[in-house]
Parts: C-alpha cells; structure tokens; sequence
C-alpha cells in the first residue's frame, strides 16, 4: 500500500522564530492534517537539527502567525 503524500503549507520563507526553554525554533513548514510543524532547533546559534513540533504547544503570538484556518 502507497503512503499518501501530506499536504504542507511552507513557511521557511516567512522568517517565523522563537524561543523555549533556551532554545531558539525556526519554524519550516505547517501540515494541517496532523497539526504539527517541522522546526529548526538552534541551542547557542548552533544548529541541532529539524524536528516535529505540535501546533497546540507554540506560544500564542507565532500561532497567529501560522494561522492553520
């Protein structure tokens, strides 16, 4: 069986950043099917490397930014 291809809304391009916990996220691109965000983790401006981040635990001024509606 075909693994269906996610729809994902790229948002490299929009420069959308913040920080947790000493850590600053680079947000890469939203897929809205699963409400989670593939982020770039950079600890003392050094790049650590992407990872999925859930929609639900961004703080509540970048959520306005994605806008998943």
């Amino acid at each position: 069986m075909a693994k269906k291809k996610q729809k994902s809304v790229e948002l490299k391009n929009q420069n959308i950043t913040f920080s947790l916990e000493n850590r600053d996220f680079e947000v890469i691109r939203f897929y809205p099917s699963k409400m989670t965000l593939d982020v770039m983790i950079f600890e003392d401006n050094i790049k650590q490397g992407i990872q999925e981040f859930p929609f639900a635990h961004l703080p509540r001024n970048i959520k306005k930014l994605v806008n998943p509606n």
